[in-house]
């Protein structure tokens, strides 16, 4: 088995990280079940883990200069919780639908954006925010668009050597109310089918119909197949969706 290191200042971890091959972990939803699934089929992962959770530069939520900060290691819980402007309304109805309450108070926001699913939770509802990802490493920091980190299916911009600490919204899209819309196969503890989000801006987002979420910015939808759902039925329940994300925001 891999080391196990859990430091409490983020120099140290970009130093552990700079000099290992080790997994990032937070709060080790995705990470702990692949592991599981894999030494039950007889081939175990033994890569050393940096626990990042002790890391208070990564925790919690708040107002900086121009806009809010959310650390990567911020729990669904505190952002479900948490009195936040309406423009986070969609990322908040986000927080209360992935996994269940036990999940939800383990589970990282980074977490979700770096695991890279076509069906993260996270991502629409930062889409329309226009949020930035903060990325650092021994050699400094840098800011990319949410829609430029996201490269493809659990493909990023991230390097080895980087760790994402945090995620920016301007206090103008903070300000813009927001809906989160989410269809699965059942109620709850659900993989969606197809997600939306929207702002009273007009900016609407799609997730789970593709490899990475992303705008509807006046081209088509090309939905995929999965075990999950068909491409035309998913073509036809995001427009469905997308409806209903308006009619909440207009009413």
């Amino acid at each position: 088995m891999g080391a196990y290191v859990r430091p409490r200042e983020l120099r140290a971890a970009l130093e552990v990280l700079a000099g290992s091959d080790g997994q990032v972990i937070a709060g080790g939803t995705d990470i702990f079940p692949a592991r599981a699934h894999a030494a039950a089929w007889g081939a175990p992962r033994d890569s050393d883990l940096l626990d990042v959770t002790a890391i208070e530069a990564m925790r919690g939520i708040s107002r900086e200069g121009f806009g809010w900060r959310i650390g990567a290691a911020t729990s669904w819980a505190a952002l479900r919780d948490t009195a936040l402007p309406p423009g986070f309304d969609a990322l908040r109805e986000a927080a209360r639908q992935v996994g269940g309450r036990q999940v939800q108070a383990r589970a990282t926001l980074g977490g979700n954006l770096c695991n890279a699913s076509p069906a993260a939770d996270g991502v629409p509802p930062l889409l329309v925010l226009d949020a930035e990802v903060e990325l650092a490493s021994l050699n400094g920091s840098r800011r990319l668009a949410l829609g430029d980190f996201l490269l493809g299916n659990r493909r990023t911009a991230r390097a080895k050597d980087e760790l994402l600490v945090a995620i920016h919204v301007h206090e103008a899209m903070a300000q813009s109310p927001s809906v989160f819309l989410k269809l699965g196969s059942r109620a709850h503890l659900v993989i969606s089918i197809v997600m939306v989000a929207a702002n009273a801006a007009g900016r609407v987002a799609v997730g789970s119909c593709s490899e990475v979420a992303r705008l509807l910015d006046g081209r088509g939808l090309s939905p995929i197949d999965d075990v999950r759902a068909t491409a035309d039925y998913r073509r036809l329940a995001a427009a469905e969706l997308v409806a209903r994300a308006r009619e909440r925001l207009a009413a």
